[in-house]
């Protein structure tokens, strides 16, 4: 019998997939952070506004963002949370009710990857035996201990990972001097989105130039219309 304990070192396999769903949410948050504040501070910053008055608009979209990136993940991963629930329920009720159907259910899938006809159902009747519901929930739904939806924790990662990126302009503002906060914010922020998209990619196993040039061109894009906007309503110095 094998245990954990007994298998060698070289056969348990770190791959870059079990990182994608945490390394997005931390990534898309982190980079929306930064734009968003950035791009908010450029602007206010261009329409003459106070040193005062800059800073408070960065805050409020630090605060405010992180709120709405909470709130919007704990929204939504609780209508999926809900939607599991619902599956698993109705999964426990067939169990209940029809075991051979579900043994033969389970049994069918493993037969269309590639076990013949008996293997598949001593397989099915194996697990269905050690973990019934287990089993069905993972073959049959699709859900995983490890990919489960958790609302609140989802929430506080969102609003984290907004929060991390968000303070950044934010700190560039408050330590620049009022005439040049547009290009220190700006400096600053491109510089962070860059270092954002090549950690990123590193972390998912992607060449890293690429993403980080997306990443810089679309920050450019989003100041740049940010900057315009602040000068054209804006009221003169």
């Amino acid at each position: 019998m094998h245990t954990e304990s007994n298998i060698p070192a070289y056969i348990k396999e770190n791959h870059v997939t079990s990182r994608l769903g945490w390394l997005r949410a931390t990534v898309l948050g982190a980079n929306d952070g930064i734009l968003s504040t950035s791009s908010l501070i450029i602007g206010v910053a261009s329409a003459h506004a106070t040193q005062a008055s800059i800073l408070l608009a960065g805050i409020s979209s630090l605060v405010a963002g992180a709120m709405s990136m909470a709130a919007g993940e704990y929204v939504s991963v609780s209508s999926q949370a809900d939607s599991e629930k619902a599956d698993l329920n109705r999964e426990k009720k067939e169990l209940s009710n029809s075991w051979d159907a579900e043994v033969n259910e389970l049994a069918s899938i493993y037969l269309q990857r590639g076990l013949d006809d008996a293997l598949a159902h001593e397989v099915a009747l194996q697990l269905m035996k050690h973990d019934a519901l287990g089993s069905h929930a993972r073959d049959e739904l699709g859900i995983f201990e490890a990919t489960a939806a958790r609302p609140v924790q989802a929430a506080f990662a969102s609003a984290g990972a907004f929060s991390s990126g968000a303070i950044l302009p934010v700190l560039a503002a408050l330590m620049s001097p009022a005439n040049i906060v547009s290009w220190t914010v700006s400096t600053v922020s491109l510089i962070s989105l860059a270092v954002l998209g090549i950690v990123g990619a590193r972390a998912g196993g992607a060449s890293p130039w690429r993403p980080a040039m997306r990443i810089l061109f679309w920050g450019i894009v989003a100041m740049i219309v940010t900057a315009g906007i602040g000068k054209m309503f804006g009221v003169q110095a």
